[in-house]
């Protein structure tokens, strides 16, 4: 089986026709080798059948965040010079108002999921149009019973680009790393070498969302593996539910980020449950050691993954196998098998082992660069490689300890404070479930430290003011925060990842309100 829903199922003979008949349909709307297809859909196994078809015919897929305005998508699809959309019922709305902003003439397919039962297609359609995407927009479905243009099939080097995924854009427009086949097929190698991933028989879990690095870089894999993934749909996170799934479709491998592993260990009965899990991994943010003590508690047996990288590298760079998730607790591994890496200063000279620097890549599964912005590519590249935006430190058996985001580190009088830091020694306190600090202007210091808090108990919130003099026990005077917000939730991006630049403009709202 190649791919299984909650409610579906799809062989890989299946995948392969399916995916053959979208390259006529593509066709048809005018696509041809080289163009640009952006896809806005939440998670489905035709999504995954779309873009191995757009691959397929030397075209460029574009996945997309559904949970992006339409302005937002629409300098996407300007941006990457598209020729095409594809999308679903539930984002068609979305991508009426770009093609009514572009020019309706622009091609457009829309998926409709199949209802379960005929008695309830009514209710699943709920009136649903395809013009909602724009007038001429087409029912993929229909599109695909009415096509006669025999499958396409083009030839394709290993160095052409094959996606174009677009970051979170936290400093300014996104960009669009231009991911490569060759960068794809290194990706799955090396997650394989990582992960152990070597039996046909395994279940890949695909919770996260497919416009998203992290889930290309699991399907990859798993279909060069010829096992299968689990496509999980969108929306919001439930941890019952999920691990009801895991069970009963007999999961082997999963990766959630640590959030959602937090809320999963918390679920009661966990060790009464019959799971086939051989590996579990985490990634995309920082994690605690509580987190990770809850993991190897609640799966016993289970190896347990780190897997830290990036959109640009297709996604792994290091990893920590299970049998270090311990003896190394709090680091992200070692490079895998394919990645050159140094630890740099802003002078491009090698730091000391335990000394904090910038973490630099070559390897096979880099990005060609970004597309369209020449500028943004010869600074990342600037030295010969490409540089990370991570601040780490590397131990003297080789393994790597992330430190800080670059551009969100502090400097508070002269002195450097690395957010990651604190907030771990903020995670410690026991009323506090999790915490976020980013800088706040100070006219003496330059900046300081604010931590934003999300309590364990909503009804029973630290108290600010303890909180702040529970961390001045804890950590130098410079680096504790100068003021606390308890906050229901952080706010986050589709990857899990704390958007930092929201608690910044909240942190400007309320000096704004206050006179500061």
């Amino acid at each position: 089986m190649a791919l299984r829903s909650e409610s579906d199922t799809c062989t890989y003979a299946e995948l392969d026709h399916l995916v053959d008949r979208l390259t006529g349909v593509l066709a048809d709307a005018g696509v041809r080798k080289g163009d640009r297809v952006v896809v806005l859909m939440g998670n489905s196994i035709e999504m995954v059948a779309i873009l191995l078809a757009i691959n397929r015919m030397g075209s460029i897929a574009v996945p997309v965040n559904f949970r992006l305005v339409a302005d937002e998508v629409r300098y996407v699809f300007v941006d990457c010079g598209a020729v095409a959309l594809v999308t679903d019922t539930e984002r068609a709305e979305v991508v009426g108002v770009v093609r009514n902003s572009l020019g309706e003439s622009i091609p457009c397919l829309v998926h409709r999921a199949r209802p379960a039962t005929e008695s309830t297609a009514a209710g699943r359609e709920g009136g649903a149009h395809p013009d909602r995407a724009g007038r001429g927009a087409q029912w993929l479905d229909q599109a695909l019973a009415r096509c006669k243009t025999p499958p396409v099939e083009a030839d394709v080097g290993s160095d052409a680009t094959a996606f174009i995924m677009y970051t979170s854009g936290t400093t300014g427009h996104p960009k669009g790393a231009m991911l490569t086949h060759d960068n794809l097929y290194w990706q799955a190698f090396n997650y394989m070498v990582a992960a152990r991933f070597v039996d046909e028989d395994a279940i890949t879990m695909i919770s996260v969302p497919i416009f998203h690095i992290a889930a290309i870089g699991g399907i990859v894999p798993t279909l060069t593996l010829g096992a299968t993934c689990l496509i999980m749909p969108s929306g919001a996170f439930d941890a019952g539910h999920l691990i009801d799934v895991v069970e009963e479709q007999e999961v082997t491998d999963m990766f959630l980020v640590p959030t959602q592993w937090q809320a999963v260990c918390a679920l009661p009965g966990l060790l009464e449950r019959r799971f086939k899990l051989r590996s579990i991994g985490w990634g995309a943010s920082p994690t605690t050691e509580g987190i990770l003590r809850d993991m190897a508690r609640c799966f016993p047996g289970t190896t347990i993954v780190a897997l830290f990288g990036q959109t640009e590298m297709a996604p792994v760079t290091c990893a920590l196998r299970g049998e270090d998730s311990l003896r190394k607790m709090g680091s992200v591994g070692t490079p895998v098998a394919s990645v050159d890496i140094r630890v740099v200063d802003d002078a491009m000279n090698d730091v000391p082992d335990g000394a904090v620097g910038e973490i630099v890549y070559r390897g096979p599964n880099l990005m060609r660069g970004y597309w369209n912005d020449a500028a943004a590519t010869e600074d990342a590249f600037r030295g010969g490689w490409f540089h990370s935006g991570d601040l780490v430190r590397k131990d003297a058996d080789g393994f790597i300890y992330v430190v800080d985001r670059k551009k969100d580190m502090i400097v508070s009088g002269g002195e450097n404070v690395y957010c990651a830091e604190v907030e771990q020694i903020l995670a410690d306190h026991e009323m506090v479930l999790e915490a976020s600090v980013v800088g706040c202007p100070h006219p003496k210091w330059g900046e300081t430290p604010v931590a934003y808090l999300v309590p364990v108990d909503p009804n029973r919130p630290p108290e600010s003011a303890e909180v702040l003099l529970w961390c001045r026990e804890r950590m130098a005077v410079f680096k504790c925060p100068t003021r606390a917000f308890v906050v229901p939730e952080l706010p986050r991006n589709a990857s899990g990842k704390v958007v930092k630049g929201e608690l910044r403009a909240d942190v400007e709202r309320r000096r704004a309100a206050s006179g500061d």
